[in-house]
């Protein structure tokens, strides 16, 4: 039988596959009102509820499990000869609305709670969950039904009822339910260990919270914007985390290579011994799965239902993108080794003719500087959270036909937390709601993530239940003297997120099975990539920057240069994609695998900059243990199609243009999974997807043709 959900937390976005029902807040015609007065309604509506203690999470874990199983149950006492859609596909549909909105108030807490113990009542609640969808997921009795059912309503049935059930039937043989009893029973035992290990793995690296001390001669070359914005010791040290907003800056930033040395060390040995442990575990698990499935590797079994299809095109891809970039990436380096040369005679330091890996952040950010001139000091100025915040709602508002309406007094889970429902512009219709989480704490999720929290479908009454999203990021907090400013890379990191949380509200789909970001995996990045574009572009990046002192624009010569250098380093940068990418197709091709050799040695292979000696950066991968395994290609796969809308219809009829915004709305973000994502494109685009848009928004176009390091 289908799972009943399978959670995929990705930096950049957390998914649940096969069902995911969310419950419901009522807002009256988009007027602000109190959350708190939204509650106990009497029309099945209900508020998402984050105040749970440990031991009400555990009780309405055991509730959850019994309702559905119920109807599980219910499903598959029916007579196979009178199956039919009210007593099968529509239970199971219901059933799958139910458990995802009631589930995600007791797993998500695990990643935003502010209390360790909540966050450790919802593990053990996820693990628990998590065995309970393999135990569902192996229903025979209920995928024999489905069977049934198909063979007696072949016809007659709604495009998506359709397609609903035979994604169901095809999940089952996925989960080998065509096979015999005793391998079953083997994949059952297997699943439940993966998908425990990947929650340890996951909680293991939420939970880390080192912190180094750095003297302030230490930190040689950091701004004041980010030295303010760091606990100080006694002594007047600094004490800097391995949270992005600390480690991103100084890695970039830092003149003293001994202090880069000992962070990006530090930070790539997160959870080293245990994950390294687990994720090897996983990998051999994977296989053998895959093996009883009659797949020649993991990679292969995952792929069979994506748009790449299987291992053999993933590789022919990644290595087709590596031969145009690896001589860039050679130019590049040579080019990043005269810049540490100077510096090192500049600043009377020894050179060892060598780059490592704690020098690439730091010499990629000389070439933005030195090649275009790009003051990334004053551009910051420019980027107050409050300002890009309200820019960027703006701009998805005006494109996307939309209305934000701030909700007064949210029920939230941490004071700092923001509550939006989102109303269409025309009529006047609530589409859905979303927070905003957007500052780090200790135990948070330490990515930046959108996380569906409740489907947009029809519920059992008939009624459309809207979507809830959530997006959780780790923007540098603001103090009572400094406000909090954005790196670029950081309104680019907000207006991706964003775009899934878009993703997830403006679906309008039938079931909670297609619902929001539930398409192909190697499509799912492809609406939130697209809208990236748009902060490289004058007139949305003028939306959402002014200067936080005196509300000043970004001067032309500024604003020139940062998009210029948008190519900056593109080989290396991409070059990375392809490690991370062949890492995760290496590991999930073998039975088993030396983890951190591997990385080491595509590092060296591809990049041609050595891993630091006794680090293992896939311990704390987050992406292999959270969805993403033997996917993560989907970024650079994805980016064909993104620039492909991107440059053939919006840079073409305007990046603004309202009338493309709401057509892209219907065609991609309304249909969520309920048509295939290639169907989507060529309906958007008029014709096949083509490649060139993503080597010319790789600036591959102008290297060809002369630009040179």
């Amino acid at each position: 039988m289908c799972s009943l959900s399978m959670f995929v937390v990705r930096a950049g976005l957390y998914r649940v596959f096969h069902c995911s029902p969310r419950l419901r807040m009522t807002l009256l015609n988009g007027l602000e009102v109190s959350a708190r007065n939204c509650s106990n309604s009497a029309d099945n509506r209900s508020d998402l509820r984050w105040d749970l203690s440990p031991e009400q999470i555990r009780h309405r874990t055991d509730r959850l499990i019994q309702r559905i199983k119920q109807a599980y149950d219910s499903v598959g006492a029916v007579d196979i000869g009178k199956v039919c859609v009210e007593n099968t596909l529509q239970v199971l549909a219901d059933a799958k609305l139910d458990y995802a909105g009631s589930r995600h108030v007791l797993d998500f807490p695990q990643y935003v709670s502010p209390c360790k113990e909540v966050r450790s009542a919802s593990t053990e609640a996820d693990k628990r969950l998590s065995e309970f969808d393999v135990e569902m997921s192996m229903r025979a009795d209920v995928f024999q039904r489905l069977l049934a059912l198909k063979e007696r309503q072949s016809s007659g049935l709604l495009p998506e009822s359709k397609r609903l059930i035979e994604r169901l039937i095809k999940v089952g043989k996925r989960n080998g339910l065509h096979l015999s009893s005793q391998i079953q029973d083997e994949i059952k035992k297997l699943s439940k260990q993966i998908s425990e290990l990947s929650i340890d793995f996951n909680q293991n690296v939420n939970e880390e919270n080192t912190v180094l001390i750095f003297s302030p001669e230490e930190l040689d070359g950091l701004a004041e914007s980010y030295t303010n914005g760091l606990e100080r010791t006694e002594d007047g040290c600094y004490k800097v985390t391995l949270a992005y907003p600390h480690y991103f800056p100084l890695m970039k930033r830092c003149h003293v290579p001994e202090t880069r040395r000992k962070m990006e060390t530090t930070f790539h040995s997160r959870c080293k011994e245990v994950n390294t442990e687990i994720l090897e575990k996983l990998i051999e698990l994977r296989a053998r799965v895959a093996k009883l499935l009659g797949f020649s590797s993991h990679a292969d079994f995952v792929l069979e239902i994506n748009m790449a299809k299987n291992s053999k095109n993933v590789a022919q891809f990644l290595d087709e993108f590596y031969k145009k970039l690896k001589p860039v990436g050679v130019k590049e380096r040579q080019y990043l080794l005269s810049l540490k040369q100077a510096e090192c005679q500049r600043r009377g330091l020894d050179f060892d003719g060598q780059l490592h890996a704690w020098d690439m952040p730091y010499y990629m950010n000389q070439v933005e500087q030195v090649k275009f001139a790009v003051d990334k000091d004053k551009l910051l100025e420019y980027f107050p959270l409050e300002v890009v915040m309200q820019g960027l709602l703006g701009i998805y508002q005006d494109l996307l036909g939309l209305r934000f309406k701030q909700v007064q007094n949210p029920h939230v889970w941490h004071e700092s937390v923001t509550l939006y429902t989102v109303l269409d512009s025309t009529t006047g219709e609530e589409i859905g709601q979303f927070y905003l989480d957007l500052h780090p704490r200790e135990g948070k999720y330490g990515h930046a993530a959108c996380f569906g929290l409740q489907p947009g479908c029809f519920g059992p009454d008939g009624t459309r239940r809207i979507p809830v999203a959530a997006m959780v990021a780790n923007f540098t907090k603001p103090t009572r003297t400094w406000p909090s400013l954005l790196q670029h890379h950081e309104v680019e990191t907000f207006f991706h997120e964003f775009g899934h949380v878009m993703h997830e509200l403006c679906s309008r789909t039938r079931y909670a099975e297609f619902s929001g970001t539930l398409v192909e995996t190697d499509f799912v990045e492809v609406p939130s990539q697209m809208l990236e574009n748009w902060v490289w572009e004058k007139e949305p990046l003028r939306k959402m920057s002014r200067h936080y002192k005196d509300g000043s624009p970004i001067p032309d010569d500024l604003l020139n240069k940062l998009i210029a250098s948008r190519v900056a380093n593109t080989g290396l940068m991409n070059l990375r994609q392809i490690v991370l990418s062949k890492v995760d197709q290496v590991l999930h091709t073998k039975a088993s695998a030396d983890t951190a050799a591997e990385f080491a040695k595509l590092c060296k292979e591809i990049l041609g900059i050595p891993a630091t000696p006794g680090t293992n950066m896939t311990a704390s991968f987050s992406h292999l243990a959270g969805g993403y395994d033997g996917q993560y290609y989907s970024y650079l796969w994805s980016e064909v199609y993104s620039m492909d809308i991107f440059f053939s219809r919006f840079k073409k009829e305007g990046i603004m243009n309202p009338k493309v915004g709401k057509e892209y709305r219907r065609v991609i973000l309304e249909a969520g999974g309920s048509v295939d994502g290639m169907e989507m494109l060529k309906t958007f685009l008029g014709r096949e997807p083509r490649q060139d848009a993503f080597f010319r928004s790789k600036g591959l176009d102008l290297i060809e043709n002369g630009y040179n390091y």
